[in-house]
């Protein structure tokens, strides 16, 4: 993977992280043992997985059933938990899904793992906001409930595009700087030393934005990379080489953006 592509997909980790921040583990439940819980941040239109834990409370038989019902607007499309004692299924219209431990009555099928449940956000969630109404509930094989819990479902930021100027094509000092983003947000484009080339905001009708650098950029190599925000959530683009006409930088010009190769690749 690219440096790049390290960079991108580890801010999708941070943001997960972050949104478990969210939902306190280990708060006491009323059946005993810990609370379920589970997090998860999703870009609208698109799917991301929630992993339910937290329960340790009296050991469960077969026909223990773990159910995950989805937040408003939201579906459940998969439980990709495959064999290994558990049978997962999704009701129709994904309304909620399922997992029902199948396998033999010796250890402990809830403690001490996660269960992934498969969520679809609309396309028209608005970022930065929480879908209401995600819980949990794991029950014996008669039906009684043993835990409850709810998750944290946050609506997240598509990435933005930076598709000018041309990776790789000489440039002036003073290049236009644009591509696309999710309309209305504020868009920061900043150099390999994390230093503020411009601003825009993407258009409230195709998220097209662009802005010219205050200042010239510094000669020779060098990268940039636009970061999005919108009610607190925000999201990267991929870097791009660009090389400015002049008298070369001194050596670590091209280096990778500080903080933007981790799992803090925020704004």
């Amino acid at each position: 993977m690219s440096r790049s592509g390290k960079s991108t997909a580890r801010y999708g980790i941070a943001c997960a992280l972050l949104a478990a921040l969210a939902v306190t583990p280990g708060t006491a439940s009323a059946h005993g043992g810990r609370e379920l819980w589970g997090a998860v941040t999703v870009a609208p239109g698109r799917e991301g997985i929630v992993e339910v834990a937290g329960y340790s409370g009296d050991r469960l038989g077969p026909g223990s059933v773990l159910t995950l019902t989805a937040p408003d607007r939201a579906r459940v499309t998969g439980t990709p938990l495959d064999g290994g004692g558990y049978e997962g299924a999704v009701a129709p219209g994904g309304r909620s899904a399922t997992y029902t431990f199948t396998g033999a009555s010796e250890g402990a099928p809830w403690e001490d793992r996660t269960f992934p449940f498969v969520l679809a956000v609309p396309v028209d969630a608005v970022p930065g906001t929480r879908l209401a109404g995600c819980a949990m509930e794991l029950t014996d094989a008669n039906g009684a409930p043993k835990d409850r819990g709810a998750c944290a479902v946050t609506v997240g930021l598509p990435a933005p595009t930076l598709s000018r100027p041309l990776s790789g094509v000489p440039l002036g000092g003073l290049p236009e700087v644009g591509g696309t983003a999710y309309p209305g947000t504020q868009v920061t484009v900043r150099d390999a030393a994390e230093n503020e080339v411009c601003t825009a905001t993407a258009s409230a009708a195709d998220g097209a934005w662009s802005c010219v650098p205050d200042r010239p950029l510094a000669p020779g190599p060098g990268l940039l990379q636009a970061t999005a925000t919108l009610n607190g959530v925000s999201a990267v683009s991929e870097q791009i080489a660009v090389t400015v006409e002049g008298t070369p930088a001194p050596d670590g010009a091209g280096e990778a953006l500080p903080g933007r190769d981790g799992i803090n690749g925020g704004a």
